[in-house]
């Protein structure tokens, strides 16, 4: 910590740079978690360094993806509880960047905020670091903020960005994908970062109570099930890509089936997607009931409790569901590559 770093008419404005140091320091046991053989930089450098290994690889291409939590946040704000946002940080990059078959290599954030509390600081990089661990990448960097008069003092914004790398071979670009291929989903674990505009607004969350137990949420409060983080999918679908040929993988994501899955099938081939084999979770009837939401505009808005949608061969697909089961994904199949349609059916 630098002690003579302390300017009291920036203090005086709003801007207390002593609270960064102090957040810097509460930050290094949880970035610490993250570390892996290419790091070789510490906190607090102007940049953050990483040596790239590329043994094996004959023409690696870098890929990289940048995301946020989004209103997601405001629910976080309202239970006081800020340790798990920053696992949908880490989630929304890397679950992008292993669409096109990308190992994420290493992370950075950014907080804003109206007030550095450095606890508070703390518990949010605490969860970008434990996404980090999830999705085997470095937390090489980031940025915190003050920002006072643009942001209310308990509240922020939280942004990240990932590089990941894949060898040009092995790039997942859809182009062997065939009619009469199969659609394997990994479940979500709840809402996960994306239309929160819409589910505040239904809920009311800021003049309700969202605390209570809630009993279609098997006893669990609003609160609880919304910020439930983001699933990451990194580690799973590596191991699958060693033994299996994938021809495609979506996100789910804003926009939900109808904007993402279309995003992993070529031009002139449409999904067939069974609507009674999606396990929908219970936080999405409850939307659709208390917002009278359309089903359609259920299946645009949000994921129903399908994060990512794999795309392989018929004859692959038993070894592939047998792969995912193995490293603790409950996969299963909802659909098919079609050769005539629109882009999506729901059927």
């Amino acid at each position: 910590m630098n002690d003579q770093s302390r300017s009291e008419a920036y203090a005086a404005a709003g801007v207390d740079i002593t609270a960064g140091y102090r957040a810097v320091e509460l930050m290094k046991a949880h970035i610490a978690r993250t570390v892996t053989p290419g790091v070789c930089s510490d906190v607090g450098g102007f940049g953050g360094l990483f040596e790239l290994d590329i043994t094996g690889m004959e023409r690696p291409v870098l890929v990289s993806g940048t995301d946020g939590v989004g209103t997601k946040l405001k629910i976080a704000f309202l239970m006081d509880k800020h340790d798990t946002v920053g696992i949908d940080c880490v989630a929304m990059c890397v679950n992008d960047v292993i669409c096109c078959g990308a190992k994420p290599l290493y992370f950075l954030d950014y907080i804003a905020c109206g007030r550095n509390v450095p606890e508070r600081i703390e518990q949010i990089v605490a969860g970008v670091a434990e996404g980090c661990v999830q999705a085997g990448a470095a937390l090489i960097g980031g940025e915190t903020a003050e920002m006072p008069g643009f942001y209310d003092e308990k509240e922020y914004d939280l942004a990240g960005y990932t590089t990941g790398v894949v060898d040009k071979k092995k790039i997942i670009d859809n182009s062997l994908t065939n009619a009469g291929d199969v659609i394997i989903a990994l479940p979500s674990s709840g809402v996960h970062s994306n239309g929160f505009s819409l589910v505040r607004k239904i809920f009311d969350v800021e003049n309700k109570d969202i605390t209570k137990p809630v009993p279609e949420l098997s006893g669990k409060s609003l609160g609880e099930t919304l910020l439930t983080p983001t699933k990451i999918y990194v580690k799973p679908v590596l191991a699958l890509l060693e033994k299996v040929r994938v021809k495609g993988i979506s996100h789910i994501t804003g926009g939900g089936f109808y904007e993402n899955i279309p995003r992993s099938i070529p031009e002139g081939l449409c999904a067939r997607i069974e609507k009674s084999s999606v396990r929908v979770l219970p936080i999405f009837d409850l939307i659709k009931k208390a917002g009278n939401i359309t089903e359609r505009d259920m299946f645009n808005t949000f994921n129903m409790g399908v994060g990512m949608s794999i795309t392989v061969d018929r004859d692959d697909a038993d070894l592939a569901l047998r792969i995912l089961r193995e490293n603790d994904e409950d996969a299963y199949v909802i659909g098919e590559i079609i050769s005539s349609g629109e882009r999506i059916v729901l059927c």
